[in-house]
């Protein structure tokens, strides 16, 4: 009998195409490995077991398997993004417990494509932490559960990482695609903006969040974001000679780079310099500004989320975060210090066509109830080891995380790839390159 859990999503919608296995059958699987496993893991808010088996069957009963990339294939859906009948808490007790009318649009692309959703993702309280814990659970690393899986799609991460489904939908505020992928070992891409729709009446914190891809491989990442995007899914291609630059700097002043992480961004370079690019160290001229423009927009954010909620139902770290932000509501708004960042940074992308950088400072803090404790430890925590995701997403430019070595404990570490906007499918295709001389091993061994 063959096993398709911890297979990638293009072997098992090619096998339903070819109706070598049916979507129930390999949704089956699936659920059976979440009841299994998901107890350690705490990767889902909610499992979809009788409606994901219900949907599995109206896609083998779609005649139009050929046009189907994603056929039959289990998704999990980030709970901050809208699912039919299914509730969106958001991670809070704030949040109404009320089932949605419509699907989110990513969700309904990733449905006409042939996926099946079986369940919603944990997150960290308005998606707002780089570690996903909270009153409704906390994901852990499947690579080591004594860790946080990052956030604050760590739920979704998780998942994909422990091979309770093959990929996951996400989305990057501040790095919460490329955080949780880098701890968890999985290939993402938050893309530019307006690359992949956000959503009416979204929150994407003053434009600055993507909805995006969490895949074992660089070939599902890829798929993806086709389908995520509306583009027609095609083979990766050689992206020629690239100029990339390497900077093991934070952008963060006082945060440094751990020894794993910059030796893993060293590593990718000699891979790429052995592939044929043109590869030297080169610092982006990040300001001083940054730490401030970051926290004013992080906050903001939170304060623009949290005004239609009862604050007596959030946790105490969300109210502080959100209060901060209530004074940098209109400027955060105006979007001036987002433009005035990028046109410091364009000559640099004028100069490189990539940036090659480590994906974090350092490994995710201990899992446990962040959640539980003062803003300010939580805030510390978080830029102690996520300090090169940020810019990023002020810039709105396509970023990508990719697994590149291993950290002491054995757990993936990860390399951060940027690209100037519209070259998604260049940083996709440099992905490819690294994962094809450095090998990664899909799932971390749960059973």
């Amino acid at each position: 009998m063959t096993a398709w859990a911890g297979r990638t999503a293009a072997e098992i919608s090619a096998a339903v195409r070819e109706k070598r296995v049916t979507p129930r059958e390999v949704v089956a699987e699936h659920l059976a490995r979440i009841e299994r496993l998901d107890g350690r893991v705490g990767a889902f808010r909610t499992v979809r077991a009788e409606a994901a088996l219900a949907e599995a069957d109206e896609v083998a009963a779609r005649g139009d398997f050929a046009e189907l990339p994603l056929a039959g294939v289990p998704v999990a859906v980030k709970d901050n993004l809208a699912v039919r009948g299914e509730s969106r808490r958001i991670g809070s007790a704030a949040t109404p417990d009320t089932p949605a009318p419509q699907d989110h649009v990513t969700v309904a692309r990733l449905r006409a494509a042939g996926a099946v959703v079986v369940g919603l993702t944990n997150v960290p309280e308005l998606c707002v932490f780089g570690t996903t814990d909270g009153v409704l659970g906390i994901a852990r690393n499947p690579w080591d559960p004594t860790r946080s899986a990052g956030g604050s799609s760590g739920g979704s991460a998780a998942a994909v990482a422990a091979g309770l489904v093959p990929i996951a939908l996400g989305n990057d505020g501040m790095g919460s695609l490329r955080i949780p992928a880098a701890n968890c070992g999985l290939v993402t891409i938050k893309p530019g903006q307006g690359v992949v729709p956000t959503g009416d009446g979204d929150s994407t914190w003053f434009g600055i969040s993507e909805n995006g891809p969490l895949a074992t491989t660089v070939e599902d990442a890829r798929l993806m974001f086709s389908v995520l995007a509306g583009t027609e899914p095609g083979p990766g291609s050689a992206p020629g000679v690239l100029r990339v630059a390497v900077s093991l700097r934070s952008p963060l002043v006082g945060v440094t780079i751990s020894r794993p992480y910059a030796a893993a961004a060293r590593d990718a370079a000699g891979l790429l310099m052995r592939a044929g690019h043109q590869v030297r160290r080169a610092d982006p001229p990040y300001p001083l500004s940054l730490a401030t423009t970051s926290l004013a927009h992080w906050t903001a954010g939170t304060a623009a989320d949290a005004r239609p909620l009862d604050p007596r139902l959030l946790t105490r770290r969300t109210r502080v975060h959100a209060r901060l932000g209530r004074p940098f509501l209109r400027t955060v708004s105006s979007g001036a210090s987002r433009e005035q960042l990028r046109r410091r940074l364009e000559p640099f992308f004028t100069e490189h066509d990539v940036l090659l950088t480590p994906a974090l400072a350092r490994r995710s803090p201990k899992a446990g109830p962040w959640h539980e404790r003062g803003w300010l430890s939580n805030v510390l925590a978080n830029t102690n080891y996520s300090p090169l995701t940020p810019a990023w997403n002020l810039t709105g430019w396509p970023a990508m995380s990719v697994p590149c070595g291993t950290l002491p404990s054995g757990a993936p570490c990860a390399v951060q790839l940027v690209g100037r906007p519209g070259t998604e499918s260049r940083l996709l295709d440099l992905a490819r390159q690294l994962e094809e001389r450095n090998p990664w091993q899909r799932t971390a061994p749960m059973d």
